[in-house]
């Protein structure tokens, strides 16, 4: 017997089907183990810290519910005989890592061996087989690189932003975030540009009158100097051209430049650009697209879906081309599209795999029993593979210049019809409106073309330039790939995580920072940005961490080396974001004092101040501050966090806020001062041991009458606990005086 693990049980599910007998194939679920979580044992960064020449070698946790899964799975694996096992965890370095930890778990079975397959077919799991290897070392090592980096800077800064309230940093999360801020940043920076043009139609073709020209001293130039003649701020003018034009109801053609125009196909998918145009053509978000094309290769339909390489398999490009050639015919049949990916080698790219591409590439559109979404997924993927093998599409072009009687400014519009659709013939259903015939007018120097006159036509649009566009989901992909931050397999996991932190807010479609999120880039980040070594969330300094791991996994770079670089650097820069951050008072330090200065006359605000203002003192002289007045008794107002559990506590007790202000002999609830040694705090204990004489809540009484049955008590025993007798005198007191006291008890006889 063999046992093949995956990670998926739907993948699980699919091969099964191709091994028949002799096989058990279970899934794992993903990562069984990995850095220990925050606050287990082995959590500290301390503890796996490494000598030079060496990676650490932390005490790897299991992750949730793994542990039972994988026991059950080695007892099942050992009653059924297995004598082999076949790890086929996904072909990339969490695969790698992922299969690493496991060939450890099954250490004791005599063979273990390592298989990848970029697409689940039964030819492609057979030759898997055959061709079984070693555990991959150097994508191993990558995967842990990537992992002590990460746990390291998360573990660092995270602790660093808490000073700000913030939930955490990250070497991917954060500098993508600050794509968002600044572009939110620039758009609030925006002066709008207002502008008039006018525009017609006739026999499909639009036409524009070019109203300046650059040379002319009212030419229309937006923020950055680029001139747009179509463009004018004399709306007069603009108002002028429709009277003409509208009593005209003709132009005449001055000259017409004839050409083509040829559109290329683009390279198959990889996980950016199928996010993308999944985005724009299908309007999904990056996390279904994601999660349906996940669906799709664990039912064998196509290729792996982290991938970076455009790279295909050419029996695939043969089988597809065969089926252009029949149904559309040679001249449907192009060179090939490569992207720039295309070449195993080059920078940047993930390219153990091919691009995403369908199985069989012979099957245009799913017909199983599946839902839609896989269906219309599945369809816009076999589309751009198809695409990539055909010709260009081509169009006759004709660029016109044109006049009207009694107007001086030239009017232009350019006629296009497709002559030969090409690649497009595939994209059939993603495209509108595609014009396929020349205009039934003259193409001819003299020519009369007829304006039909009506409410649009022609029409005068008088806007206003917009600000740039937020990121959406897709576009910050985009941006992430181009500058070269993360990978695959993180571009979802880093958008789904600023939404989490709530950095983010996805609004219609767009990116919109938080003022958590803001406040994490312009107020936090700096300390570690603003040095004379690179930014640690600098996307320059990020993208060469992430090309630092692509070189140990192509093993042209040691890994030890890269991750002690890495330490070094670390250390640097985040002892001097913690130097300047004690240099610098906090937001929260700054408003305790104008908090305690609330009272003060002007000697007193001249004899802490010395002259400066809150947010000119240093942090040395912020604390020294605080320190002195509250030591000469300034009282500071209690916090709203005080404030909220009074409040509650009295609506338990019935107290009305007269009855509280009695307690420290205040006037008003609002004269209550914060700290330990506070009135608020003085009132809060009070109210506590007040609440505890109440009668214990519902969910106490059912725990206790739970207790009394469990331990096969008489309930009048339990309640002796507390010195009473009747379950009608239980207080809170009482009640969590006997829960605590079973607590200890049950926890020292487990103990023995």
């Amino acid at each position: 017997m063999k046992l093949m693990i995956l990670e998926s049980g739907a993948k699980a599910k699919t091969v099964k089907k191709y091994l028949g007998k002799g096989w058990i194939v279970q899934a794992c679920g993903g990562h069984v183990q990995d850095l220990p979580s925050k606050g287990s044992k082995g959590s500290s960064k301390s503890m796996w810290e490494s000598e030079k020449g060496t990676l650490p070698e932390p005490p790897w946790g299991w992750t949730p519910g793994a542990e039972k899964k994988i026991k059950d799975m080695i007892k099942k694996a050992k009653k059924a005989n297995v004598d082999e096992i076949y790890i086929a965890t996904d072909p990339d370095r969490e695969g790698e890592f992922i299969a690493w930890r496991l060939s450890i778990i099954f250490s004791d079975f005599d063979s273990q061996k390592r298989v990848t397959f970029n697409e689940i077919t039964e030819k492609s799991v057979n030759e898997a087989i055959n061709e079984a290897r070693d555990i991959d070392t150097a994508l191993v090592n990558s995967a842990k690189v990537r992992r002590f980096m990460d746990r390291l800077v998360g573990f660092e800064c995270s602790r660093f932003s808490r000073t700000w309230k913030l939930a955490s940093m990250g070497r991917v999360q954060t500098p993508t975030l600050g794509f968002i801020v600044e572009r939110e940043l620039l758009r609030e920076k925006h002066v709008p540009i207002n502008y008039h043009s006018v525009n017609f139609k006739i026999d499909n073709v639009n036409f524009k009158i070019r109203f300046h020209e650059k040379n002319d001293s009212e030419a229309w130039l937006d923020d950055d100097g680029k001139h747009f003649p179509d463009r004018t701020f004399d709306e007069k003018l603009a108002n002028q051209s429709i009277e003409i034009l509208n009593k005209n109801k003709n132009i005449e053609i001055v000259s017409v430049k004839e050409g083509k125009s040829s559109r290329s196909p683009k390279p198959p998918f990889t996980t950016d650009t199928m996010l993308q145009a999944a985005s724009s053509t299908l309007g999904w978000s990056v996390s279904k697209t994601s999660s349906i094309a996940g669906e799709l290769y664990n039912l064998g339909h196509v290729t792996y879906i982290r991938t970076d390489s455009t790279r295909t398999n050419e029996d695939a490009r043969e089988i597809v081309k065969k089926l252009i050639k029949d149904k559309y015919g040679e001249k449907f049949l192009g060179k090939g599209v490569l992207g720039p990916d295309a070449k195993k080698g080059t920078n940047n790219v993930q390219d153990a795999h091919e691009a995403i591409r369908p199985t069989r590439p012979e099957v245009a559109q799913l017909t199983e029993d599946l839902n839609q979404d896989l269906k219309t997924l599945y369809k816009l993927i076999w589309a751009r593979f198809a695409a990539s093998q055909m010709s260009n599409s081509i169009r006759e072009t004709r660029r016109i210049e044109a006049k009207t009687e009694n107007f001086n400014k030239k009017i232009t519009g350019t006629a296009s019809w497709r002559t030969h659709p090409g690649w497009e013939v595939v994209f059939n259903d993603y495209q509108k409106d595609i014009i396929e015939t020349p205009p039934n007018n003259n193409l001819e120097k003299g020519a009369k073309w007829g304006i039909i006159c009506n409410n649009e036509n022609p029409q005068l649009v008088s806007d206003e330039t917009k600000p740039p566009r937020r990121y959406s989901e897709s576009s910050i992909v985009q941006q992430m790939k181009k500058v070269g931050i993360g990978r695959p397999s993180t571009y979802v996991s880093t958008i789904q995580t600023l939404n989490k932190r709530k950095y983010v807010e996805n609004n219609s479609g767009s990116l919109i920072p938080t003022d958590s999120g803001r406040t994490m880039w312009l107020e936090v980040v700096p300390f570690f940005n603003e040095q004379e070594s690179r930014g640690l969330f600098n996307t320059d300094f990020t993208a060469k961490m992430e090309s630092n791991l692509d070189t140990i996994e192509d093993s042209s770079q040691s890994a030890p080396k890269i991750w002690h670089d890495f330490v070094e650097k670390f250390v640097i820069i985040n002892e001097n974001a913690k130097t300047k951050k004690r240099s610098t008072p906090s937001k929260r330090q700054i408003e305790l004092l104008n908090n305690l200065m609330k009272n003060m006359n002007e000697n007193e605000l001249a004899n802490y101040l010395k002259g400066k203002k809150p947010n000119e003192l240093t942090g040395d002289e912020m604390r020294e501050t605080l320190d002195l007045i509250i030591k000469e008794g300034g009282d500071f107002p209690a916090s709203e966090k005080q404030m909220n559990l009074i409040i509650k506590l009295s609506d338990q007790l019935g107290y009305k806020l007269e009855d509280i202000c009695k307690i420290v002999s205040i006037d008003d609830i609002n004269d209550l001062t914060g700290g330990k040694d506070g009135t608020a705090s003085k009132v809060i204990d009070q109210l506590i041991n007040e609440s505890q004489l109440l009668p214990a809540t519902e969910s106490q009484v059912k725990l206790i009458n739970k207790i009394a049955t469990r331990e096969e008590l008489p309930l009048s025993d339990i309640l002796s606990i507390a010195d009473i007798v009747s379950i009608e005198e239980l207080t809170k007191k009482d009640a969590s005086k006997i829960i605590d006291t079973v607590m200890k008890k049950n926890k020292k006889s487990r103990k023995k």
